[in-house]
């Protein structure tokens, strides 16, 4: 069957041929190299019917491959991720707590609690400047 390339553009194949074709194939009756040198039709054509009709087009399944020991870390590393997230889960409800408390104390005893957060740190060397004690 020798066509001409301008009598292969113009040449079809019905649906139904192709899903034949492509059951065929998925049934290993016949392979895709088979088809394309008995019906001359391109390998891209073909894999575009079975993208199309074929039984297997929804399943886009990936298959990962790990060794135990890469499974096991990974598993350890969820833990862990999991306990970590609970303690700072717990340190932001302490802090909460204490940020409440230091609110009531304030509001009580009318007296301002919370750090001034303008002053400026001690550079905690206990000297002091020019003039001081210290020598």
């Amino acid at each position: 069957m020798n066509l001409t390339q301008a009598e292969r553009k113009r040449r079809t194949f019905s649906e139904g041929f192709k899903k034949m074709k492509i059951r065929e194939i998925e049934a290993g009756q016949t392979k895709i190299r088979e088809i394309c040198r008995q019906y001359n039709v391109s390998p891209t054509a073909v894999y575009q019917w079975i993208h199309k009709y074929g039984t297997n087009k929804g399943n886009k399944e990936r298959l990962i491959i790990e060794t135990m020991s890469d499974t096991l870390a990974l598993k350890q590393l969820k833990e862990r991720l999991a306990e970590l997230e609970r303690l700072l889960g717990q340190k932001q409800i302490e802090i909460e707590y204490y940020k409440k408390m230091i609110e009531l104390a304030e509001e009580h005893y009318g007296v301002e609690i919370k750090k001034n957060s303008s002053t400026q740190p001690s550079d905690g060397s206990g000297s002091r400047e020019k003039g001081g004690d210290f020598q």
